[in-house]
């Protein structure tokens, strides 16, 4: 189907990958200090590799998937503007959606949990009086969320997750299962570690495993670009509505 097919994928996330790495150096005097976690990770462990941090993750990124496009046999789409402008408002679908279900799951899983300091959304940390200068930077790094968290979680871990069971011999439905569960659970569990690590809170988490659900069937289904379109769309909703709302 169109939104999977890799140039289709490629042709949608590039501008978004623009829109990260340009607007953190347009909008931040030290970009480095805005990127997410999953970001951070990739360009210090390009950096052990002797790879020069601040192009290799973008030129990466972009490599792997040029490779994905020129291994791929079918055909691409033949409206690539069409493809693009359905892929958009897709993903802005589903990033609703989303929000929709955060708005029933989390008050669930914090009142389950006794929660009394619980955040006003999961995933996004945002600070409702930050000037508008630094709520720009926040959305632009929304953005690389997006990018970065669906490369390391689904692009990598998820699809090598599957491919590893699928030479296990397992069912395709068991392979399928098993990395569904493991990539949610590393997504969620990875927000927690290192010195820059939140704390953590059994609903915050319990809700990032099911985001990471949401995002590994979206992946499976509607492929690379709808996902982090969908995924940096409700980290961009979610932040705009605590900046004017909160």
């Amino acid at each position: 189907m169109a939104t999977r097919h890799p140039w289709a994928c490629l042709l949608f996330v590039a501008p978004l990958l623009a829109v990260y790495e340009i607007g953190l150096h347009l909008l931040g005097p030290a970009p480095d200090e805005l990127r997410n976690g999953a970001d951070v990770w990739l360009r210090r462990f390009l950096e052990q590799l002797g790879i020069p941090p601040s192009f290799g993750a973008p030129a990466l990124l972009l490599t792997l998937l040029l490779l994905w496009c020129f291994t791929t046999a079918e055909p691409g789409p033949h409206d690539y503007l069409g493809a693009w402008l359905r892929m958009t408002v897709e993903s802005a679908g589903f990033a609703c959606l989303l929000f929709g279900l955060s708005c029933l799951v989390f008050p669930l899983l914090v009142s389950w949990g006794g929660m009394l300091d619980a955040p006003r959304a999961p995933f996004v940390q945002f600070a409702a009086s930050a000037n508008p200068g630094e709520a720009w930077q926040l959305m632009v790094r929304y953005v690389g969320a997006g990018i970065y968290e669906e490369t390391l979680f689904r692009l990598l871990l998820f699809s090598g997750l599957v491919a590893l069971f699928h030479q296990a011999e397992l069912q395709d439905g068991w392979g399928l299962t098993l990395a569904t569960i493991l990539s949610a659970l590393f997504f969620a569990g990875a927000h927690h570690l290192g010195p820059a690590g939140e704390a953590f809170q059994l609903p915050v988490f319990l809700f990032r495993t099911f985001a990471g659900f949401y995002f590994a069937i979206l992946y499976h289904f509607r492929g690379f670009g709808i996902v982090v379109g969908a995924h940096a769309g409700y980290d961009v909703l979610v932040g705009l509505l605590l900046k004017f709302l909160g």
